[in-house]
């Protein structure tokens, strides 16, 4: 029996390449998205479903947390609050979501223990990231420490962040020597038909590509 990994896939870039290494490291995909209540959630799922496709998952899941709406803190999912588009901030941006990766995890142990998976993959990036407090490195061990803990016995899970050292620059060329269709994920946290290409995520993509020495496939706003 193939080992399997839980893979966390946004439909952004940095969780299609961490989902393709785990396919390189030899296990069966189980590909997992979340619908928030995010300005995007029709486009990242679109994006969702072409990399499942892609890396042929042997199991899918959408799984809707319409929860974070209520909650709201966040300019990805309150409409009242304007996502950032003067350049990629210090500190924690207003596109932070409370907690988001702590709650997408406890969701995927749920589902790794019911397919005796042995790992989970996420496309956290630290030293390149808009600054969250949920993707650093010491917060996903300490998850894995607890995540252990509250599970059974024979539950035995890795949490695997294979980007997290890298700069996006870096994320590009791997995704391209991997063959990962960067042409069909998308990053913009405001824009579902063009990227808008000056909100923080698509700065910091679109800086990679152009660091990386290569074109980036999806269209954007003139």
């Amino acid at each position: 029996m193939k080992k399997k990994a839980v893979c966390i896939i946004s439909g952004g870039m940095d969780s299609a390449l961490s989902a393709k290494i785990a396919q390189e490291a030899g296990y069966e995909i189980i590909a997992l998205h979340f619908n928030y209540a995010q300005r995007t959630q029709a486009k990242e799922l679109e994006a969702f479903r072409k990399m499942r496709d892609y890396l042929g998952a042997v199991a899918s899941y959408e799984v809707d947390l319409d929860f974070f709406a209520q909650i709201g803190a966040s300019a990805l999912i309150d409409k009242g609050i304007a996502v950032p588009t003067g350049g990629v901030e210090e500190g924690v941006p207003v596109t932070y979501v409370p907690f988001r990766n702590g709650i997408f995890l406890s969701i995927a142990t749920a589902i790794a223990e019911k397919h005796g998976a042995t790992a989970l993959y996420i496309g956290v990036v630290e030293e390149d990231s808009s600054g969250y407090p949920d993707c650093r490195q010491h917060y996903i061990e300490q998850m894995e420490s607890a995540i252990n803990l509250g599970t059974k016995e024979s539950t035995h899970l890795s949490i695997e962040m294979p980007l997290v050292h890298l700069k996006k620059s870096e994320i590009v060329a791997k995704s391209l020597t991997l063959g990962v269709p960067l042409e069909d994920t998308w990053s913009c946290y405001q824009s579902q038909e063009r990227a808008c290409g000056v909100c923080d995520s698509c700065r910091l993509r679109l800086h990679g590509f152009e660091q990386a020495g290569v074109v980036d496939p999806i269209v954007y706003e003139a």
